[in-house]
């Protein structure tokens, strides 16, 4: 049997006082010996996201023990993008990625545990937890917690996107509040994350595609019994990991990184995963430019699905015709399918026994949904380092776009002009300094986002932002551009009246005038205490994932 690195020398002080802890638990002796394995559980009673976990952290510890190994259970912080985003303009949801990662190597490297089950729900569990993996390179298995079944209001399909979106047309006076409180009544019918292709599915999809969790993932509905069956299967499989010396950087590696990169295009996911998937290679220590990989295989890819926000199929429709493994069928000859997975199967052979694309929900290369993948990287004097465009949620007219800036320092100001009618069709509406480093912490772009296309302007005006974007955001939307304003970048320079010029064809953003601007920041004097002022102090730039790292002494 491998020597486990949790079994510490009998009569050592470290030995002695574990085991005094864990018999006073009932954990019997020899039980004590058993591989270690931690459950990382983001269960909270704050948001419908995360309130099975518990039961599904149950069925795990149960194929753990089944397995021969000893599950112990431990919390992290359960950040949920639409309740999290309450306090401080929604400064708190980026960081608390970074917050779950260093949560995660503090309670698993500091009882020098063997290996880990992380139970990923909402926007920023999944990247946490596969950064958290690459950081401790240990053996670790994503389990996914799945989509929530929507409602009816008046007769019609209903879910969280749809309350999302009606916030603009209460502000416009097209909805009253009565109608839209009932409508948040009926839109959620049970746990788990939004059913749109946003930032949490989009990241499920991508975990599965990296190799990280068990075949058929993703997507799958919340406490259906396909996902326990997962759960379960992960659970025993952490277990042979842990004896077979599998840890996570041997299958998070540049091949995995690529591939991910191909899904993400070819499914047009939330412009969120760009970041993330750069703070896994990050956490991995890859030497790898994230941003320019998904600029040069973007040159090559197409658009194979059109989920909602991205067109008219849901993604249980993704679900019922094979998931990933069909998206990665489909894709094979654009994959390295002779990387690993923690199933201890490559690709190719999770793959081979995949159905095929049924041509309508998931179409082959040779027939796809659009020329292009369903994400693009835009450069120009703008945007020097990259900016990102869910070209998936665009309307085929709206290619090319110019017009006069319209500055907002955040969304409540945008919002409050989208009422008032201060915001004119033809205009491009720039939200500025709201990155990580500028809020601190990536405040909300969203919400506006969504008021505009819920008050009917979304089809009349861009949007340009370096602030927070939700994977359910569609029409004209360039986010992440980069460098943001608080480093400095051309975003800052921009003053009302100004030309922005949009060509998703040339995949060029541009200004006229170019100006020097000084750092723009959000502004929160608030921010520099706490966590908040923490993470202003050791993030760094988003074009490199937005990772914190120790500041450079002088």
């Amino acid at each position: 049997m491998k020597q486990l690195r949790s079994n510490f020398e009998p009569g050592t002080t470290r030995w002695a006082v574990r085991r005094a802890q864990w018999s006073a638990m009932g954990i019997g002796v020899e039980d004590q010996q058993r591989p270690k394995i931690a459950i990382v559980n983001t269960s909270s009673k704050l948001s419908v996201c995360f309130a099975h976990l518990d039961d599904v952290a149950n069925v795990v510890a149960d194929a753990i023990r089944e397995a021969g190994g000893l599950p112990l259970e431990i919390r992290t912080t359960a950040p949920s993008d639409f309740v999290t985003s309450a306090g401080r303009k929604a400064r708190y949801l980026m960081p608390t990625r970074d917050l779950i990662v260093n949560d995660v190597e503090a309670a698993v490297e500091g009882a020098q545990l063997d290996g880990m089950v992380l139970l990923s729900s909402c926007d920023k569990t999944t990247p946490a937890h596969l950064m958290a993996a690459a950081r401790l390179d240990l053996p670790a298995v994503l389990v996914i917690g799945g989509y929530q079944r929507g409602g009816t209001f008046s007769g019609c399909s209903v879910d969280i996107d749809s309350v999302y979106e009606s916030v603009g047309a209460v502000a416009s006076g097209r909805l009253g509040v009565a109608e839209l409180g009932e409508m948040a009544d009926s839109a959620i019918k049970g746990p788990g994350v939004c059913a749109g292709l946003a930032t949490a599915n989009t990241m499920h999809v991508l975990a599965e595609a990296l190799g990280m969790t068990m075949p058929g993932s993703a997507p799958t509905r919340a406490n259906s019994e396909p996902m326990l069956e997962r759960a379960a299967a992960a659970g025993r499989r952490a277990v042979e990991l842990v004896h077979e010396g599998l840890t996570a950087r041997k299958v998070l590696t540049r091949d995995a990184i690529e591939n991910a990169v191909e899904v993400a295009l070819a499914l047009g996911g939330s412009v969120n995963c760009v970041r993330h998937l750069t703070a896994v290679a990050a956490e991995a220590d890859l030497d790898l430019d994230v941003v320019a990989l998904f600029e040069e295989k973007g040159r090559g890819a197409k658009q194979l699905a059109a989920i909602r926000p991205n067109g008219t199929h849901q993604v249980w429709d993704l679900d019922r015709v094979g998931g990933v493994r069909t998206v990665l069928r489909a894709l094979a000859p654009r994959l390295h399918t002779d990387a690993p997975t923690v199933s201890g199967r490559t690709v190719a052979e999770l793959i081979g026994g995949a159905a095929e694309p049924d041509g309508d929900v998931v179409h082959p290369l040779d027939n796809p949904v659009a020329d292009e993948p369903g994400l693009l990287i835009l450069r120009g004097s703008l945007a020097p380092d990259g900016a990102i465009v869910k070209v998936a949620g665009v309307g085929a007219a709206r290619r090319q776009f110019s017009g006069p800036a319209k500055v907002f320092a955040g969304e409540d100001e945008a919002i409050t002009a989208l009422g008032d009618g201060g915001i004119e069709p033809g205009q491009v509406i720039v939200l500025r300094g709201m990155g990580p480093r500028g809020g601190p912490g990536t405040v909300f772009a969203a919400s506006f986002v969504a008021a505009l296309n819920g008050a009917g302007l979304g089809g009349q005006v861009a949007v340009v932002t370096d602030g927070e974007l939700s994977g359910l955001n569609h029409g004209l939307v360039v986010g992440q551009v980069m460098p943001e304003a608080a480093d400095g970048g051309p975003l800052a320079g921009v003053q009302d009246g100004d030309t922005v010029s949009i060509d998703l064809d040339a995949r060029l953003i541009d200004a006229e005038p170019v100006r020097d601007g000084k750092p723009v920041t959000a502004g929160d004097s608030g921010a520099e205490r706490g966590w908040l002022g923490q993470y202003a102090a050791l993030v760094g730039p988003i074009q490199r994932g937005a990772v914190l790292r120790r500041p450079a002494r002088h």
